[in-house]
């Protein structure tokens, strides 16, 4: 029977890979799951009669139905719950610096400070891009920063597909160590209680590598891509960027990295780095005159920022119920895969290489995608947190965020800058599949 059951999971597993891949609604994709996931378990657990199988896992096959409701689709989304309000508090400081104008002046100043030479003008606009998303969050985030830096990077000469990519790439660099974003992953590695397995202040020393890792190749990329392209003068770059109203002090230029740096150097709580970086930024840009006109800017750009991270929120909502469902296929798992997949931390490394585009669409190597289940399997195997969790993150950020045509401001950009998606993916796959082997290999040699 535990044979039986175990097909039949990993048959939904393929129609989820096949669903996501088509495009399909990922929260009513994951909901569906984890009804699944719970469902035919459970009915193993009550049917089967192999007597190895029920001493091996006697607790699941003594829990009732009502205990197993509880479990996923209570105790899921409740223990996430508390991670949410990181993400809510990390959107409301990203309004703050779209909306004094500091994320604007910073692309500004860099493209001043390039002058005339277009390569040296790309590659400050991406490393500063980086340095924003390293905080800011969110589809309109990128729209908002997108409208100033495509035009600037057309107008110095560079090719638009070159533009929207090394624009991506720059974005999800920063994303490596995006508090908003990393809130978001830590729903996949949740323990009993519903804490995280994986905190922010672990994961950090690893996304700094790879943020370093994805902006290092993006230098390379425009640097290789434009070694035989003559100087553009850069005077045509200023007309996209002329709302002088929007410009913010220098002072104020610093306030995308101070929850960052808190957290860091001086262990201050994430949410309290967002209040001291958003209120410093609304302080020091003179948007705190008066009490009155503090509480109107502090709840407008609040609610601003939860519409900014509201499409994320439900899918994230039942992400944890998936992998509570997956915690009761894992008996299955093991019975299918543990002659099959080796617990070799090594070959799972190079398959992660090798196969890096499978992050792509939604497939199984993304963690917002069908690769939830990809990471279920690989816990009930019995790898460790300490490596899966950037090994899945890498492939995630790297070939989802960064990459694939299927996120939704990369979408944007290749619309905006009027490009064909064939283009832009022979340059986003291959620069995200060699990223990827860069951030596995790193992966492996410090937690393999």
């Amino acid at each position: 029977m535990e044979y039986i059951i175990g097909i039949l999971i990993l048959i939904s597993f393929v129609g989820l890979a096949v669903y996501a891949a088509r495009g399909g609604n990922l929260m009513m994709g994951m909901l569906i799951m984890a009804v699944i996931w719970t469902v035919l378990p459970m009915i193993g657990f009550k049917l089967v009669t192999n007597p190895e199988f029920i001493a091996a896992n006697e607790d699941l096959v003594n829990l009732t139905w009502i205990e197993a409701f509880t479990k996923v689709f209570q105790g899921g989304p409740e223990g996430w719950g508390t991670v949410l309000v990181n993400v809510v508090f990390g959107a409301w400081f990203g309004r703050v610096l779209l909306t004094t104008g500091i994320a604007s002046t910073l692309i500004r100043k860099t493209t001043e400070l390039g002058g005339d030479k277009p390569q040296i003008t790309c590659i400050l606009l991406c490393a500063v891009t980086t340095a924003i998303f390293s905080s800011l969050f969110g589809a309109g985030a990128v729209v908002a920063i997108g409208v100033i830096v495509l035009p600037i990077f057309m107008s110095l000469g560079i090719p638009k597909v070159l533009s929207v990519c090394s624009f991506m790439l720059s974005i999800g660099a920063g994303m490596f160590i995006n508090p908003v974003l990393f809130g978001q992953y830590t729903a996949f590695f949740l323990d009993e209680a519903g804490k995280t397995t994986y905190p922010y202040e672990t994961y950090v020393h690893w996304g700094s590598i790879a943020l370093c890792v994805q902006l290092a190749f993006t230098i390379f990329l425009v640097l290789f891509t434009m070694r035989k392209k003559k100087t553009v003068h850069s005077w045509a770059a200023q007309r996209p960027v002329r709302a002088k109203r929007d410009t913010a002090p220098g002072a104020a230029l610093l306030t995308p990295f101070i929850p960052v740096l808190l957290l860091i150097v001086f262990k201050v709580p994430i949410i309290l780095g967002f209040l001291i970086g958003g209120f410093y930024a609304l302080l020091v840009c003179g948007r705190l005159k008066d009490f009155r006109t503090a509480c109107r800017t502090f709840n407008k750009d609040f609610f601003d920022g939860v519409v900014d991270t509201a499409p994320l929120v439900g899918f994230l909502l039942m992400v944890p119920m998936f992998n509570k469902a997956a915690e009761l296929c894992i008996p299955y798992f093991n019975v299918l895969f543990s002659g099959i997949i080796p617990n070799n931390t090594l070959i799972i490394s190079i398959v992660f290489m090798v196969l890096a585009p499978l992050g792509l669409f939604r497939g199984p190597f993304t963690l917002y995608g069908c690769g939830a289940a990809t990471l279920g399997i690989l816990k009930g195997i019995g790898f460790s947190t300490m490596y899966l969790a950037p090994l899945m993150i890498a492939a995630t950020t790297v070939m989802n965020v960064s990459c694939c045509i299927t996120q939704s401001w990369i979408v944007w950009g290749i619309s905006y800058a009027k490009i064909s998606t064939r283009d832009f993916m022979k340059m986003s796959v291959v620069s995200g599949w060699i990223i990827c082997i860069i951030l596995q290999a790193i992966t492996y040699f410090m937690f393999g």
